[in-house]
């Protein structure tokens, strides 16, 4: 697991490899990650919108912007987290990505980025 905090907002993210809906062969690798974003400011913030860089060792690289995480945008109390679940396909079993959220504090609509930590995509085919 790895984890980052900005300005109180701690984003934490565990990947799992799919084997069974990947395909080496093909060179199709699928990984799952969950992400956990706990709020330990002392203002209510809500997630706008996302960023994700994604790149793997077959040298691909990819942007993914939009609105909310899985459309969602929750909103955050102080103590208060909210997890997801997602996936990203990869052509080659090693990987990595990174991103930043959007985030807003609703007292005064001040609008600041969360760093998501960089986390490595691993296929248990590589590893150990």
């Amino acid at each position: 697991m790895v984890v980052a905090v900005t300005e109180g907002i701690q984003v934490s993210v565990e990947v799992t490899y799919q084997a069974e809906f990947s395909s080496p062969l093909q060179h199709h690798y699928v990984f799952t990650y969950k992400v956990t974003i706990e709020n330990k400011s002392q203002q209510t913030v809500q997630l706008l919108r996302r960023k994700w860089h994604i790149s793997d060792a077959a040298e691909n690289l990819k942007l993914v912007e939009g609105d909310g995480v899985v459309g969602q945008q929750p909103v955050l109390e102080p103590g208060e987290s909210h997890t997801y679940v997602s996936g990203c396909n990869l052509k080659s079993g090693l990987g990595k990505m990174k991103g930043t959220y959007l985030m807003e504090k609703l007292f005064d609509g001040k609008k600041f980025e969360v760093i998501v930590p960089e986390f490595q995509m691993i296929a248990s085919i590589f590893q150990n």
